[in-house]
């Protein structure tokens, strides 16, 4: 997400960025962020992960909502977890009558949501996450100074998840700043929410920034978590 790749309605990538057949700068970045936030974990961090036993996994992205300063929360339920890298799967805003010529399926197989759409920081469309945010350990990073475990607690009766980061370590300082997220939900009963009342000129987003506001919808900000690892007991 950290990248502008765009996807054509021909599943055809266009990167802006490419190093070879095989990896683009987009790749090495992800690769440098997992090896920096492993350098600079504190003690602390290093202890859990000689405790709690990580293995590595293909990036993935965590959604998340909170108090930019908070820690902890109750609140994870309302988190989500793209397991694949939604940017380079998303469908350009210039592409949108397209893809509703496609009943809404994207050339990667995902089903856009006319009620509760996604679009990321350069105006691609992307796939909803995964809600809620499943339980276990996530290690985390923005790639900037700080690295934390991230754990996420089983959902309480009352349909609250409990969720702390460890490291002294607040949503603000795991926050990827490049990649913005934007959730947009109909405002009223008509049809009025769409892509194509956004704005290309809105984009990019500079890093940190909040994304557009786009006529007839709700919009909410979520923070993007990158996730280096997981606990080997995650579900």
């Amino acid at each position: 997400m950290s990248r502008k790749q765009e996807q054509n309605l021909f599943g055809q990538s266009k990167s802006d960025c490419p190093v070879n057949d095989g990896f683009s700068r987009r790749d090495l970045l992800v690769a440098g962020i997992a090896v920096a936030a492993t350098l600079m974990a504190s003690p602390a961090a290093l202890a859990q992960s000689t405790r709690t036993k990580f293995r590595r996994i293909p990036t993935q992205y965590i959604a998340a909502l909170g108090d930019p300063q908070s820690g902890s929360g109750n609140n994870a339920q309302e988190w989500g977890l793209w397991r694949k890298d939604p940017g380079p799967r998303g469908v350009d805003l210039d592409d949108y009558e397209k893809l509703r010529g496609r009943g809404g399926v994207a050339p990667a197989k995902w089903t856009f949501d006319s009620t509760d759409w996604w679009l990321e920081e350069n105006g691609l469309i992307m796939e909803q996450p995964e809600f809620p945010l499943p339980a276990g350990l996530y290690r985390v990073t923005g790639g900037r100074e700080v690295e934390a475990v991230l754990t996420v607690h089983p959902m309480a009766s009352d349909g609250s998840q409990h969720w702390e980061l460890d490291n002294n370590a607040s949503i603000y300082d795991v926050t990827h700043l490049r990649c913005r997220s934007g959730r947009y939900t109909p405002a009223s009963s008509d049809d009025s929410c769409s892509p194509a009342e956004a704005k290309k000129s809105t984009f990019p987003v500079r890093p940190g920034a909040a994304m557009p506001v786009v006529d007839g919808c709700n919009k909410q900000d979520y923070a993007v978590f990158i996730v280096t690892a997981v606990a080997v007991d995650n579900a």
